[in-house]
């Protein structure tokens, strides 16, 4: 896969990253209190060395239920310590004993009743402790990179994983989004086609620095929201609600319909993507609506700390960031779980 442009100079040095599952530490942040009554059961669920569709499987088995009878907000890692919210839906039923579960699918810390189920990208953001092991290069510099990450933020580049193992849900996607294709494209190649041209857009706005730099014409997007508008010069406080993380500049999910920008702006992503007519146009063909995304996360609360050669992070980071992108702004890691001969960087998702 490409290597995309960092803003901050690039990795200082690498590190290996779970060695054990306790150096990924998740806990989903779900923004709110379930409401403590209803026929749905939301469980506090911890678990390791199985991924979040296996649990949900397993739950629906251990309740007596179907598949579908059970939620969750976002996927986590077979390969880490994770904890996050699953509901099951128990209409007229009370709560089977969920410290009867099977400790390989997870323990159930804490179990409340609520009155509806739990949807895909319902929770907030997710809270991430990550250990790095052996640590090799200039750690001075790894220090000013992530300095730099919490005060300014990071490009918010889709990670690897997005695409697949070697680019593969990538290449699927380019197969099945060309005019004489026979089968259609699935959500995951959808997925990896938009993401591509928005990493491809994102790469370039770091190359010229306007990533972070508000600019008429621009799609404007108000931090925590979907909420998108069109800058036009004469607002009034833009880049310092911009310096503030109040706002953000967007680039495109790309699909039909109008996107809230200026000509000029949507003359450069287009040419920014003139080698991508194809993935456009098939995204446009099956009729996929167009959005935006911000190009910058932010970290503010990140905080790190060397121990001896093993540096320990700690950040927060909203729905949908991927971790591996932060962490490329300042040190390479190097996923020792998946046995990384090639040194591939690791899957970081927070999803």
């Amino acid at each position: 896969m490409t290597a995309f442009a960092r803003a901050w100079g690039g990795p200082g040095g690498q590190g290996d990253l779970r060695t054990e599952a306790a150096d990924f530490r998740v806990e989903e942040v779900l923004g709110f209190e379930p409401g403590g009554g209803g026929e749905h059961a939301w469980l506090w669920l911890r678990k390791r060395g199985v991924n979040t569709e296996d649990v949900a499987h397993a739950l629906a088995r251990f309740a007596g239920v179907r598949r579908g009878a059970v939620g969750f907000s976002g996927m986590k890692d077979r390969h880490a310590d994770t904890a996050q919210w699953f509901s099951v839906h128990l209409p007229g039923r009370e709560d089977p004993e969920w410290s009867d579960l099977d400790p390989a699918t997870g323990v159930v810390e804490s179990a409340i009743r609520h009155n509806r189920k739990l949807r895909i990208g319902s929770h907030r953001a997710n809270r991430f402790a990550l250990r790095l092991r052996a640590v090799e290069g200039d750690r001075a510099a790894i220090d000013e990179r992530l300095a730099a990450v919490r005060d300014g933020g990071f490009p918010n580049y889709f990670g690897p994983q997005r695409f697949g193992y070697g680019g593969e849900n990538l290449r699927r996607a380019r197969r099945l989004l060309a005019p004489d294709a026979v089968k259609r494209a699935r959500g995951i190649h959808l997925s990896a086609a938009r993401s591509w041209l928005f990493n491809t857009v994102l790469d370039a706005r770091v190359r010229d620095g306007s990533w972070i730099r508000p600019a008429p014409g621009d799609a404007l997007m108000l931090a925590g929201t979907n909420s998108v508008f069109e800058y036009r010069g004469d607002e009034d406080d833009i880049e310092s609600r911009h310096d503030r993380f109040d706002l953000d500049v967007t680039g495109p999910l790309w699909g039909t319909g109008r996107q809230p920008v200026g000509a000029a702006v949507a003359e450069r992503e287009r040419a920014w993507l003139a080698d991508e007519h194809e993935l456009r146009a098939g995204l446009e063909r099956i009729d996929m609506q167009a959005r935006r995304r911000a190009l910058r996360a932010t970290a503010p609360d990140l905080v790190w700390d060397w121990h001896g050669t093993d540096l320990e992070l700690c950040f927060t980071l909203g729905r949908g960031i991927f971790a591996t992108s932060l962490l490329d702004e300042a040190v390479t890691a190097v996923d020792v779980s998946r046995g990384d001969a090639d040194r591939r960087r690791t899957e970081g998702e927070n999803a």
